[in-house]
């Protein structure tokens, strides 16, 4: 049997397994990683409760909510934010948040659950990209139109100066690039000139 099943098991019978059954806290931290990935909400609330680290890195650098919101797993991000996982936390290596991963994978349920978090939705990663920046990469309209209405400034550059308008037209997608120009029009404090 294996020690998903076994854990599985555990937590589908609703009580906790003395602590001489469960794995080491080590490999409840890796099940963790997989669960989420996996999207196992059985698993999740169970491995939470017996000290895995809701908020902790993989040897990649990313925690559970941005593995398991990078591989469209809603409800593992549901359990996760549940289990107490910071939805603002950035990866450990690039800086990329879980919102930024949504944009470039493109689930939309999942990019419109996050922003209900309140992380700031101009976060930016080491080479200062944002999630509108990366929606706009991969042309991903939905997204934009969310990040726009949560906030999202298309004004801001990246550290090679492009903005989320350059990067749509970079791809080629001229509507897009024209949607995400910054307003020029508006003086300080938003109102038109």
């Amino acid at each position: 049997m294996s020690v998903l099943a076994m854990l599985a098991g555990a937590a589908l019978a609703a009580a906790p397994a003395p602590a001489r059954e469960l794995p080491p806290p080590e490999r409840r931290q890796d099940l963790l990683f997989e669960a989420a990935k996996l999207g196992r909400t059985d698993l999740i609330p169970f491995l939470a409760k017996n000290g895995a680290d809701v908020n902790a890195y993989e040897a990649r650098g990313f925690t559970p909510l941005i593995l398991a919101a990078y591989n469209g797993q809603a409800a593992a991000v549901d359990a996760l934010i549940a289990a107490g996982a910071d939805a603002c936390k950035p990866d450990a290596s690039q800086g990329n948040t879980a919102q930024m991963g949504v944009a470039f994978k493109g689930d939309d349920a999942i990019a419109e659950r996050l922003l209900k978090e309140k992380c700031d939705v101009n976060a930016r990663n080491n080479a200062g990209q944002t999630a509108l920046m990366m929606a706009a990469l991969f042309g991903r309209t939905r997204q934009i139109e969310m990040l726009l209405a949560a906030g999202g400034d298309p004004a801001i550059a990246d550290a090679a100066g492009r903005t989320a308008a350059m990067v749509a037209a970079a791809q080629g997608n001229d509507g897009l690039a024209a949607r995400l120009q910054p307003r020029t029009d508006r003086a300080p404090g938003g109102f038109k000139q």
